[in-house]
């Protein structure tokens, strides 16, 4: 199978431009049911697999003792915002480590404003303002609780190998490989299926379950109940989770794999816009959430990145973006 078109760029009456990906809905047991594209495509699911890259952090009880904002901030893609800085910077304290300790890099805030208000004071960013020092502060917590070495990105490294373990178990296949993020950590590969699985077992997690999937329960529910941590004001995560009144976890990732967990219904979602358009898989999965009746059609945010009006400088609509009749059927 090949990729579909899932979004329209419209210019007046003229289709101006396309984006071509794979969607895919999974239930509780990980089974398909809905695909558009190919749901064998092999994809590296960049960030939206970080909910699966702290398993091993409460799994193992390294964890445990965290806030549920610590938790939510183990699976983010943040701003680098003052709250989020001030989060990483704690929870290093609390280890005993420093911003040396980490090994994402130092990141210029993702947040225009975070990063005007840093030029005007002087500051210079440093790794804690990296989008996924959240994600690396619980690598080392984990590390430390393994008693394994500093380089906790090495994909031969104790951490990065519960985390190749608990991704194939929720993808429910070998990992065929794996490409180095922008944070310098190992991102596992999977087929659009393994991933739309892996969050349809997120969704039917239970509480009362075996270790791992206590975590996938906690994991899920502290996603959805600080969106804030997660990503940040104005940012798609954020605002969709807080639409949907905290009870769905959505998460982005690079080149525009997006990806969400809806345990009402069991079903877990995995979006690739095979340009890297983050517009055009914001407007897939929130077509998807509308599709499953979990977000209403009319909510203001569904319709600004549905059915996104492209505007020219005086302020005039010109044209729009929208999801193809397929996915709103």
């Amino acid at each position: 199978m090949k990729a579909q078109k899932l979004v329209e760029v419209h210019r007046g009456p003229f289709e101006e431009g396309e984006h071509w990906g794979h969607a895919v809905i999974c239930d509780g047991a990980g089974d398909v049911v809905e695909a558009w594209g190919d749901p064998d495509a092999v994809i590296l699911p960049r960030s939206s697999s970080k909910m699966i890259q702290a398993v091993p952090l409460l799994e193992s009880g390294a964890g445990a003792n965290l806030t549920t904002q610590q938790w939510a901030f183990a699976c983010a893609s943040h701003d680098g915002a003052p709250l989020h800085r001030d989060m990483a910077r704690l929870w290093l304290k609390d280890l005993g480590l420093g911003d040396d300790d980490l090994r994402c890099g130092a990141q210029v805030p993702m947040s225009r404003k975070v990063a005007d208000d840093m030029i005007r004071a002087g500051e210079t960013p440093c790794q804690v303002h990296n989008n996924c020092s959240g994600k690396h502060c619980g690598f080392l917590m984990l590390s430390q609780h393994l008693g394994a070495g500093p380089e906790y990105v090495e994909p031969d490294h104790p951490v990065q190998r519960a985390v190749l373990d608990a991704h194939e178990h929720v993808t429910g296949m070998t990992s065929p490989g794996y490409g180095i993020d922008g944070c310098s950590a190992p991102n596992f590969a999977t087929t659009m299926t393994g991933l739309a699985a892996a969050m349809g077992r997120f969704a039917a997690a239970r509480a009362d379950g075996d270790g791992r999937e206590r975590a996938m329960h906690t994991l899920t529910r502290a996603m959805a109940a600080h969106p804030e941590y997660v990503a940040g004001e104005g940012r798609a995560c954020t605002e969709l989770m807080r639409a949907m009144d905290h009870k769905v976890a959505v998460k982005t990732g690079a080149e525009a794999v997006y990806i969400a967990i809806v345990p009402e219904l069991q079903r877990g979602i995995a979006v690739k816009i095979l340009d890297g358009g983050t517009r055009a898989s914001e407007a897939v999965i929130t077509a998807l959430l509308v599709r499953l009746g979990v977000l209403q059609a009319d909510h203001p945010v569904a319709r600004r990145y549905m059915e996104s009006p492209i505007r020219n400088w005086r302020g005039i609509e010109t044209g729009g973006l929208r999801t193809v009749a397929a996915l709103r059927a």
